[in-house]
């Protein structure tokens, strides 16, 4: 075997071996057993298991970024098209290298900073990001969270692509197909202004607000139905009153209906002739209490 076929050897070998074991507690007498060479041979060709390690990942991240390189450089003029070939190149690099997928999950802060996976899905979200903000601008969309969106769709095809990847249970066009489904319609449907509805302070404020409309709306109502319920009164007491005292005898019931209405007179007089309109005991909102007022002006605005 030629010093070549060697190293190649040793690669292959070792994209497996970190495959599965993290390169802190995989030995290098476990790489030279595996390959069936003696361990002088791995420090001959790398130097020991950190020069390996870092020849393999480099290895992976060059051939996914050659990938997503000819992505970006030749993506379609559609903007569903070009959502559906990204997560299908992404997903094809698992597909054909998945030890070299797992091995690029488990890289090792002792490695490079500047070669690593997310280095390299940094790169990829920024050139997301110029998509979107180009997308965003033709529909007069705010480009402000265009960073953010770029990391979401990124994160939600690589998470995604990893649970794949330990679990290939649908077919990759299947989950390419999830993943569009979610980031697509999520996207069509965007917001200009996004906010959250039932939590965090904004919310607090709107649903305050709105429970105090809700309240003066109330206060309105009800104070209709008092009103209403007055003029009833008054003239059910008029039409006793027009029968006189001998529809008072053929009724024993009528002075007392006449009584109560007089006395329901007497205790809730009318908002219109006076400028309390609730019991002065209760303890009231000022803009419920506003609501009053503006019912009795409406009031005094109809006479």
């Amino acid at each position: 075997m030629s010093a070549y076929e060697r190293r190649e050897q040793l690669i292959r070998v070792g994209r497996h071996l970190f495959a599965e074991q993290s390169i802190d507690t995989l030995s290098v007498e476990e790489i030279a057993s595996a390959a069936k060479v003696s361990k002088p041979i791995i420090y001959e060709h790398f130097g020991g298991k950190e020069g390996l390690y870092a020849v393999v990942v480099d290895r992976e991240l060059q051939t996914l970024s050659e990938s997503l390189n000819d992505f970006f450089t030749h993506h379609p003029t559609s903007e569903r098209q070009t959502m559906e070939r990204g997560v299908l190149t992404f997903l094809t690099y698992v597909e054909e290298h998945n030890e070299g997928f797992h091995v690029l999950l488990r890289d090792s802060p002792s490695t490079d900073p500047t070669g690593s996976l997310n280095t390299l899905l940094m790169t990829v979200s920024v050139q997301v990001e110029k998509m979107l903000d180009e997308s965003f601008k033709r529909a007069k969309l705010p480009t402000k969270g265009a960073p953010y969106y770029a990391n979401m769709i990124v994160g939600l095809t690589v998470f995604s692509a990893q649970l794949w990847a330990d679990n290939p249970h649908i077919s990759k066009e299947e989950l390419a197909a999830y993943i569009v489904n979610m980031a697509w319609y999520g996207m069509r449907g965007i917001d200009a202004k996004p906010q959250l509805y039932f939590e965090g302070k904004e919310a607090e404020a709107r649903r305050a607000k709105e429970q105090k409309e809700e309240q003066k709306q109330q206060a309105r109502e009800h104070k209709r139905a008092l009103k209403k319920a007055k003029q009833e009164a008054r003239q059910a007491a008029k039409r006793h009153g027009n029968h006189g005292d001998d529809a008072l005898e053929a009724s024993p019931n009528a002075a007392a209906d006449a009584d109560s209405s007089a006395d329901l007179d007497t205790a809730a007089p009318d908002p219109a002739d006076s400028n309390t309109s609730v019991d002065p005991g209760i303890d009231i909102d000022p803009e419920v209490e506003e609501a009053f007022h503006d019912l009795d002006t409406d009031d005094e605005n109809h006479n």
